[in-house]
């Protein structure tokens, strides 16, 4: 047992030797350099308490609760360790409801028409990401890393195999967010031909072309994309509209196609039911607009 062993020392070891992706470790080292070394990285991490880290837990304020809930994450799983380690006798970071984070903005869902608003209004060579994402449910690492060889022949499915981050000035493909994030989706019949016709017009020749490249043919940058994003959200009145946004659509969309819990997880990606079952309910609650909407047509239509 090493009693000796300060946190910043322990921290430094166990981030080494996690096989994280780089996106990740990035995220990691920067939250134990800004929000936990400084105030507890000189500790012996024998020393810490219940008491020592609810003292520093209330430091970190109360203006960015996702950041908390990630960074005091971070502290507990460092801690986890250490008990397994048999450094620590039990964990001290015992605050309850710590790790979690209440969603602080609505899902922004878009209807099929304004879909279409929006990748109208994007460059020519981009709109097909619009459709693709919000169709198909998409992450932007994972429409920003495909590939001519990942559209079947017909244009009816696609292989989501990889995905695509950039960290420090540089990119990083590996596989997707989640296990189950490698995927066929299939693509809806209406948008194929959108699809045939970006590929011929947009998309280099070579199996391995992405689809939506820089102009030099590598990867395009987010920056670079919201650049154009920006403008075009704007152009459909929806200015607070995210990139992430266009996956919930998808999401919502195919809920209300009738699509089960599994089939949902399938699509998107998920390990878990959580979001799916929440996908769900978001489309029930448009689907009540929907009868109330369609009742005020029945009563505005004036008798033959």
């Amino acid at each position: 047992r090493s009693d000796g062993t300060t946190l910043r020392s322990y921290a430094e070891r166990w981030l080494e030797q996690r096989p994280l992706r780089p996106r990740t470790r990035v995220h990691y080292r920067s939250m134990l350099d800004r929000l936990i070394l400084p105030e507890l990285g000189d500790a012996k991490i024998v020393t810490l308490t219940p008491a020592k880290v609810r003292e520093w837990h209330a430091g970190l304020g109360a203006d960015h609760p996702t950041r908390n809930a990630h960074v005091y994450a971070l502290l507990h799983a460092i801690c986890a360790t250490a008990v397994q380690d048999e450094v620590l006798d039990a964990n001290p970071c015992r605050i309850r409801s710590a790790m979690q984070t209440k969603r602080r903005r609505d899902i922004d869902i878009l209807t099929p028409a304004e879909v279409d608003k929006l990748a109208a209004a994007m460059p020519a060579r981009l709109r097909a990401s619009v459709i693709l994402a919000a169709w198909c449910g998409l992450r932007w690492g994972e429409t920003s890393e495909l590939r001519r060889k990942d559209i079947s022949a017909d244009c009816g499915i696609l292989h989501v195999r990889r995905a695509v981050t950039y960290r420090g000035g540089k990119f990083y493909v590996g596989e997707p967010k989640t296990a189950a994030g490698v995927r066929d989706v299939a693509i809806p019949p209406h948008i194929r031909p959108m699809l045939k016709s970006h590929l011929k017009n947009h998309v280099s020749r070579a199996a391995d072309s992405l689809l939506f490249a820089d102009d030099d043919g590598t990867h395009l940058r987010a920056d670079r994309y919201r650049s154009h994003w920006q403008k075009a959200r704007t152009a459909i009145g929806k200015p607070t509209l995210r990139v992430h946004d266009l996956r919930h659509v998808g999401a919502v969309l195919a809920a209300q196609s009738g699509a089960t819990t599994a089939e949902l997880m399938h699509r998107l990606g998920h390990t878990t039911p959580q979001m799916a079952l929440r996908y769900q309910h978001v489309a029930e609650g448009r689907d009540a607009e929907i009868a109330v909407r369609l009742s005020k047509l029945a009563h505005d239509t004036p008798p033959k």
